[in-house]
């Protein structure tokens, strides 16, 4: 008992917090000194991101002791974590480090529970229009790609290989990547508001799951396609076992998001035991 009350203390949110500003020191200045960052763009997004999480990190240390401002920095603490959690998504294309960030955050979002009121009728309306339609096109950005990858496996077109991968990694870093970013704050902001929750529900938590588990997906994805498009500007090279494996890959991604989408729609697997307890309200008429 004694134990676990001490390691209580060490795992609170204010603690947690000052590890993190700890963290984010680190994971700034790791990012800024990398020296072959394939998008320097998200290189200087980490760098600057994760300055700006440690001023807040040691600031809030200070603010959650004091009774007076603990509650405003606390739903200050509860809004940040939710956006830097899948903001810490695009750092990982400039460094590998975000992980433990994402677990830090997760873990301090859980620790400080929050609470958030139920969208309005018209407000509702919106973020779900938002999520459809960001995950609608999530769906046509996904199928081109996986076509793209079997035409760079089955052409024997130089030009048409080559083409075809750096046409997949101009869609990844444009159009891809922002689409797993805003799918899940749109996701987050529609479960939250409403009465279905995160965890209550388990076609949500596993709607919530797949959207976490797709961009540890496209780490590795998105290191294929810069490979096979650096290699094919030989004429003479092949795709070879790493494309099969993108091809592979890309076929997963595109069913992950389709069982996401059977998930919304048939909404099978009833409450969790986080959610049977909570019978006062049902569920809205369309999910997130």
């Amino acid at each position: 008992m004694v134990i676990q009350e001490r390691l209580g203390r060490w795992l609170s949110p204010r603690n947690l917090q000052f590890a993190f500003g700890v963290f984010a020191l680190a994971a700034g200045a790791l990012t800024a000194l990398r020296q072959d960052a394939a998008h320097p763009l998200f290189q200087t997004a980490g760098t600057v991101g994760y300055a700006g999480a440690a001023v807040l990190s040691f600031a809030s240390w200070f603010t959650l002791h004091r009774a007076a401002s603990a509650a405003r920095a606390r739903r200050i603490l509860i809004v940040f974590h939710l956006l830097f959690i899948p903001a810490q998504f695009l750092f990982l294309l400039a460094h590998q480090v975000p992980w433990l960030g994402m677990l830090l955050s997760t873990m301090i979002t859980v620790g400080l529970k929050p609470r958030f009121p139920r969208l309005g009728r018209t407000s509702r309306k919106v973020w779900l229009t938002l999520h459809i339609g960001i995950g609608v096109g999530w769906l046509g950005i996904s199928l081109a790609m996986l076509a793209l990858s079997i035409v760079g496996v089955t052409t024997d077109s130089h030009e048409v290989r080559h083409a075809a991968y750096v046409f997949m990694d101009t869609f990844d870093v444009a159009l891809a990547i922002p689409s797993v970013f805003l799918a899940i704050i749109t996701g987050v902001v529609v479960s939250l508001g409403t009465p279905w929750g995160l965890i209550k529900h388990r076609w949500v938590l596993t709607k919530l799951i797949i959207a976490l588990s797709l961009p540890v997906l496209a780490t590795f994805e998105g290191s294929w396609i810069e490979t096979l498009a650096e290699r094919t500007e030989d004429a003479a090279a092949e795709p070879g076992g790493t494309g099969i494996l993108l091809v592979g890959a890309m076929a997963l991604f595109l069913s992950l998001l389709w069982t996401a989408t059977i998930l919304s729609v048939f909404k099978p697997g009833g409450r969790t035991r986080w959610g049977a307890g909570r019978t006062s309200e049902g569920g809205p008429r369309r999910g997130p």
